[in-house]
C-alpha cells in the first residue's frame, strides 16, 4: 500500500537581504549572508575601518597623482572635483595623517601646534637642527598635553593634573625616551608635535608609554618619532604609585578618542583614494584617452 505523504504548504517567497562586511585592509575581503535582516536575532556589528601605515610620503604622491590629471587635461566637473580634495589636503593633511594613527590633533588635545623654529635650535657643525632640540620639543608638548586634561578634557581634577608636571605631589618622571630621526630640519620652519597613548592603561597602571610625532610644516612630513617611557611617582613619598583613578578615567577617555579618530581618518583617506582614481579613470587612465594639448591659436 503506497504511503500518503501529508501536503506541504506552497512556499512562499522571501526577499533576500545580502548583507555584506568589509575589513579594508590590504587585499579586501567580503563575507556575504543571505539571510533576512529583519528576521536576524543578533544586530549586525559595524565592519571595522583599517588601513595600512601610510607611506612616508603619502601627502605628496597623492597630490603628484592629481597634478597628473590636471596636467593631462580635466573637464570642469572634474577640475572642481581635484580642486575639492587639493583644499581637503592642503586643510587637513595633519588630521588625516596623524589621525590615521591615533594621534588627536583637535584643540585642546594637541602639544606644540604650528610651532616656530629658531635660528638658535641650528647646529652649526652640520647645518640643520640639532638632535637634542627634538627631545626638548618632546617634553614641552608632553607637558601641554598633560595640561589638556586639567584644562578640557577632566577640570574637575585640574588641580592634581597640573601637578604632574611638578615634584609637589603625584607627577611623572621620564624614564627613557628614544628617538628616530627622519630628515633633517632646518630653520626656517614651523613644528606640530602630538602625543597618544601607546596602550590602554589600566587601575593597576604604574607607568605608561606615549608615542610621539614632530611634524615639519615647512615640508608637511613627520620629522621625527619618539617613544617616551613615563613612570608614575609620588614625590611626597619618594616612590612609584600606580595611577589615581581618576586619571585612568580620563586617559581611558583619550584612549577611545584616539581609536574614534583612527577609524574617522581611515575612512577618510579611503575615500580619498576613491575619488582619485575615479579621476585618473576619467581623464590619463582610459583606453581612448587622448592628451590636451592645447591649442596653438
Amino acid at each position: 500500500m503506497p504511503l500518503r505523504l501529508p501536503c506541504l504548504p506552497p512556499r512562499i517567497p522571501c526577499p533576500r537581504a545580502a548583507h555584506a562586511s568589509f575589513r579594508l585592509c590590504g587585499n579586501q575581503s567580503s563575507t556575504f549572508s543571505t539571510f533576512p535582516a529583519h528576521l536576524s536575532s543578533q544586530p549586525t556589528p559595524e565592519a571595522p575601518i583599517e588601513i595600512k601605515p601610510l607611506n612616508a610620503r603619502w601627502l605628496n604622491n597623492t597630490k603628484a597623482r592629481l597634478g597628473k590629471c590636471i596636467t593631462f587635461g580635466l573637464t570642469t566637473p572634474q577640475v572642481q572635483e581635484a580642486g575639492s580634495i587639493l583644499k581637503e589636503l592642503a586643510t587637513e593633511w595633519r588630521t588625516l595623517v596623524a589621525g590615521s594613527e591615533g594621534f588627536l590633533t583637535a584643540e585642546g588635545r594637541r602639544g606644540l601646534w604650528n610651532h616656530a623654529v629658531v635660528w638658535g635650535e641650528m647646529d652649526s657643525m652640520v647645518c640643520h637642527i640639532n638632535n637634542v632640540i627634538y627631545n626638548r620639543y618632546a617634553e614641552s608638548a608632553r607637558v601641554n598635553w598633560t595640561q589638556n586634561f586639567a584644562s578640557s578634557i577632566d577640570p574637575l581634577h585640574a588641580h592634581q593634573w597640573k601637578q604632574l608636571g611638578t615634584n609637589k605631589g603625584i607627577g611623572m618622571i621620564l624614564r627613557s625616551i628614544t628617538t628616530h630621526f627622519k630628515f633633517p630640519m632646518t630653520y626656517p620652519d614651523h613644528i606640530t608635535v602630538l602625543h597618544k597613548l601607546a596602550t590602554q592603561p589600566t587601575a593597576s597602571t604604574d607607568h605608561f608609554v606615549l608615542d610621539v610625532i614632530i611634524f615639519s610644516e615647512r615640508h608637511q612630513r613627520v620629522a621625527a618619532r619618539l617613544v617616551e617611557d613615563i613612570v608614575v611617582y609620588d614625590y611626597v613619598r619618594g616612590k612609584k604609585v600606580i595611577l589615581e583613578p581618576f586619571m585612568v578615567a580620563g586617559f581611558r577617555q583619550v584612549w577611545r578618542e584616539q581609536e574614534g579618530v583612527k577609524s574617522e581618518a581611515g575612512r577618510r583617506i579611503i575615500r580619498i583614494e576613491e575619488r582619485i582614481r575615479e579621476i585618473e579613470k576619467a581623464s590619463w587612465d582610459r583606453v581612448d584617452a587622448v592628451e590636451d594639448l592645447g591649442s596653438s591659436t
